[in-house]
């Protein structure tokens, strides 16, 4: 029994390191696109003009 036991512990430890291996990979791959994403966004030039004028007001806001 216990070596029914040991084995089924030793199968279920070798099938969860295929799926994080493979949740690691979605994982990475779903990071770079929304890293590349911002990316982009961040080089547009309406993303400029937006904060350039959040900078802008921050002045007026102070109340000094």
């Amino acid at each position: 029994m216990k070596m029914i036991n040991a084995l089924r512990a030793v199968a279920a430890r070798a099938d969860e390191r295929g799926m994080s291996t493979s949740e690691y990979a979605v994982g990475t791959l779903g990071a770079c696109t929304i890293g590349g994403v911002l990316v982009k966004i961040g080089q547009s030039d309406w993303f400029g003009d937006l904060l350039q004028d959040v900078i802008g007001k921050i002045p007026d806001l102070l109340p000094f």
